[in-house]
């Protein structure tokens, strides 16, 4: 099977994608990657400027027709992070309709709009790399995760087959086109399943609400602000799922979200290294807070600092480690691909997790950054994060672990709130959770520091 199955189809469709900038039917999009698949033959990388549109689409499509490993760039990088991706990665062609979209890089640009159409060339080999994504780690400049057309191919069936995605759905989101949910869940999909999909430009709530799709994608920010937008939250209510992911969804979020659609979202976990590993499912129970069961042909555990297996008990905090076919093929450094340090066959997440004895995960978060230790406890950031945002004043909150002398890290809290005051909050969370689960401090702040994907940077938390 092809990787993007439903482009090569007999039928044509004159709605597969929507852009904010037009529309292009199946056979004209195929037509038009398959002109860049043929100028870009035989290239050894290349990027694209991964803005919303239909242009970004047929590139990304080109790329992967020819074979040719593409690096998708955010539209939004500073020069310095766009010239670290381009020179890191080896590109020598970013596709762009922007003649100066490669800045100060000096990699030569190649507009997209208006090459020939062609005929799509043979199946490339299924081993073969697909994408390079850059993500940040916890030091240094970001590092290119290679992903194979094979992970992505089983990744994307796993999910059709437990969220019953069909050709009749119709796919509405509006996220970056250079992370896995947008581009590979958002983009991919679509083109491998036959839905049609509608790239919102923006995630607004209204733009959402008029699109009038059966399956949505949205980041927990995006969630939060529908859920904020009770009309736009309600003309949601005849959608088939309402997707969350990239980062836990708050419970308080999770349940207006029922009240106001008629229906409770579907969470999930994954990273850029494994593509999307855990899921509820689009049939069964969906509980708030949690993220589900492991996808068909992938395997997760717990262990502790020392790697021992620890207790599916529902209780216990672990590292979540995960093995299948949808993991990375490795990073690469100086135009090779490096393996990625696997432990006895399995990848080292780098969250922190509870799995029960049903096998429902609850990710508690980063290790590094979600994991507290505090007087001998171990202690999870969502689980206080969830109960601040319980109080009505409380619009957006982030907890970590700041340095104390006694206790090795306190629990600090930072919170965009109504007026309250700190006392107030660490008394509110003293008589919801045990008391060494309360916040010490409270920082009240204006807003809180997120990326792109609307994850909170808590590592600017606790070093600012």
């Amino acid at each position: 099977m092809t990787l993007l199955a439903a482009l090569h189809e007999d039928t044509d469709r004159a709605d597969a994608v929507t852009t904010a900038d037009g529309l292009l039917s199946r056979h004209e999009l195929l037509g038009r990657a398959a002109g860049v698949a043929a100028e870009i033959a035989g290239a050894p990388i290349v990027a694209v400027h991964a803005t919303p549109t239909t242009a970004t689409v047929t590139a990304i499509t080109g790329a992967l027709l020819a074979g040719v490993p593409v690096v998708p760039v955010p539209p939004d990088a500073g020069d310095l992070e766009r010239s670290h991706i381009l020179r890191d990665s080896g590109a020598t062609l970013l596709l762009s309709d922007d003649p100066a979209a490669s800045g100060t890089s000096g990699v030569p640009v190649m507009p997209v709009t208006g090459v020939r159409p062609g005929s799509a060339p043979p199946e490339p080999d299924a081993r073969r790399p697909a994408l390079v994504l850059y993500t940040s780690g916890t030091t240094g400049l970001p590092k290119g995760v290679v992903i194979s057309r094979a992970a992505i191919a089983a990744d994307l069936d796993a999910l059709a087959g437990i969220w019953q995605w069909t050709a009749d759905d119709t796919l509405v989101h509006g996220l970056p086109l250079y992370h896995v949910h947008g581009l590979v869940l958002g983009m991919l999909g679509p083109l491998r399943h036959g839905s049609p999909l509608i790239h919102t430009g923006r995630p607004t709530p209204q733009a959402y609400a008029s699109a009038g799709g059966t399956l949505y994608f949205g980041v927990p920010t995006v969630w939060s602000r529908i859920a904020a937008a009770p009309d736009a939250a309600r003309a949601l209510a005849p959608a088939r799922l309402l997707v969350s992911g990239s980062a836990p969804l708050p419970v308080p979020v999770f349940d207006t979200l029922k009240t106001l659609t008629g229906q409770s979202p579907v969470e999930r976990y994954g990273m850029t290294e494994t593509l999307i590993t855990i899921s509820t499912r689009a049939t069964g129970e969906r509980r708030p807070g949690h993220v589900g069961l492991p996808l068909p042909g992938v395997g997760t555990r717990l262990v502790d600092e020392s790697g021992a297996v620890l207790p599916a008990d529902g209780v216990t905090i672990g590292h979540l480690q995960v093995n299948g076919p949808t993991l990375l093929d490795g990073y690469l450094r100086d135009g090779a691909t490096t393996p990625p340090g696997l432990v006895d066959g399995w990848f080292p997440t780098g969250d922190v997790a509870t799995v029960g004895p049903d096998g429902w995960h609850r990710i508690v978060g980063r290790a590094s950054t979600d994991l507290i230790k505090t007087g001998g406890y171990r202690v999870g950031a969502g689980e206080v994060e969830d109960t601040l945002l319980l109080h009505p004043a409380v619009r957006e909150a982030a907890v970590v672990g700041t340095p104390h002398a006694d206790l090795g890290e306190q629990i600090t809290a930072f919170v965009v709130a109504d007026p309250v005051t700190p006392d107030e909050l660490i008394t509110f969370v003293a008589e919801r959770l045990a008391a060494h689960k309360r916040p010490r401090v409270v920082h009240l702040v204006d807003q809180l520091p997120r990326n792109a994907m609307g994850k909170v940077q808590k590592k600017q938390l606790a070093t600012g």
